[in-house]
């Protein structure tokens, strides 16, 4: 009886265990554990992870022309190069840190004060001195009286200071045009003419732009030579300014072969700007040694430049003005090299009264004028 009870109990006891062992959650030792999670995770279904490529890919559809991942991958890294000279390895401008703003890249710092300050202002500044000619032209009408072609004939400008002149005035209207349609071009021309013609208009332009340049310069320096005796400034050029050179009173202000307003074209339209217009467009095509090497000197090179360049043709427009529409004669002047004693004596006065005192000779070249009597010049009469 002692002995059923007793294997009973272990029966009882053993089966109790076993219950317990069976809803216990299993324990696995931990030099098992890693295998065991090792061959869960790959019997399990795994999330793939966007590749590069496929990013890239779908930047391309949602972003077209956003390369920010190749520019990135490239900033301030430096290559190798076989040109010679600065920063030809760098690919990307290094980023700067300027006063009183973020950490910014040089480039696009110059690529916003271009767009942003150069381009609509300098355009609106274009845009204002034509406007303001053409009102001065509607309300005032050409200036002078006609004085036809008769009369005895002055030399006013040599064969020489002729074809210099046309020969800077031409490469000017080049190096201007071009020069607009560079800056302006994208803006109003390519909506209109599509980008094929586009693309070679302004190849053809900047080709042009290139070579010009250099006539331009020599021309204006040969110019300003040749013209730099008769455009210094006198007293009878500030009482031509205070009387405002007789716009308002509708009667000329005396004054010798140039007066002050085209004295002030000399200096502050030819002069001045047309030095720093050639020396900065030498740094931009690399002719300066030791200049225009680096980006940034660049940029300052060619901020310059567009300033003031764009100054420049403001200052020519009055004077391509004043030489056609402006001033009865005045092309024709420089067109044939000569004008009448009356012309002369309106525009003029003080110069035509040193030529009848002999101070100045009436005619300075070789060849004298075709048709020009040798009579002395007579002394216009009231009125002429």
């Amino acid at each position: 009886m002692l002995r059923l009870i007793r294997s009973t109990t272990l029966a009882l006891a053993c089966a109790s265990a076993g219950l317990a062992w069976a809803q216990a959650p299993a324990s696995v030792p931990a030099a098992d554990a890693a295998p065991a999670a090792a061959t869960a995770s790959a019997t399990a279904p795994a999330v793939p992870l966007p590749r590069p490529e496929d990013t890239n890919a779908e930047r391309a559809r949602s972003q077209p022309g956003n390369n920010a991942p190749l520019w990135r991958t490239v900033r301030d890294v430096g290559g190798s190069s076989t040109l010679p000279g600065a920063e030809k390895g760098v690919l990307i401008q290094p980023f700067v840190q300027y006063p009183g703003s973020d950490r910014t890249n040089a480039g696009e710092a110059w690529r916003q004060v271009r767009n942003q300050w150069i381009l609509p202002y300098g355009g609106s500044l274009l845009f204002i001195v034509l406007l303001a000619v053409a009102i001065f032209y509607w309300r005032k009408g050409p200036l002078g009286r006609e004085h036809g072609e008769g009369g005895r004939l002055i030399e006013r400008f040599t064969p020489f200071e002729r074809a210099a002149h046309w020969a800077n005035a031409g490469a000017f209207v080049v190096l201007a045009v071009s020069g607009l349609v560079m800056a302006f071009g994208k803006f109003l021309l390519l909506p209109l003419i599509g980008g094929t013609l586009f693309g070679w208009l302004t190849y053809a332009l900047k080709t042009a732009h290139n070579f010009v340049g250099p006539l331009f310069a020599v021309s204006l320096v040969i110019v300003l030579i040749v013209f730099f005796r008769d455009n210094i400034a006198n007293k009878a050029d500030f009482v031509w300014l205070s009387k405002a050179g007789g716009m308002l009173s509708h009667q000329e202000v005396p004054s010798h072969r140039f007066n002050a307003g085209e004295k002030g074209i000399y200096w502050w339209g030819a002069f001045f700007p047309g030095l720093i217009v050639v020396a900065s467009g030498l740094v931009l095509n690399g002719l300066v040694p030791g200049l225009g090497d680096t980006r940034g000197q660049m940029q300052v090179a060619h901020m310059v430049h567009a300033v003031v360049a764009v100054a420049m043709m403001c200052v020519m427009i009055g004077h391509i003005y004043m030489g056609t529409l402006g001033v009865r004669g005045a092309y024709r002047a420089m067109k044939t090299g000569y004008v009448n004693e009356a012309w002369a004596h309106e525009h003029h006065e003080l110069w035509y009264d040193d030529i009848r005192a002999g101070k100045i000779p009436a005619q300075r070249s070789a060849q004298p004028a075709p048709g020009a009597t040798a009579a002395p010049l007579a002394t216009p009469r009231a009125g002429a």
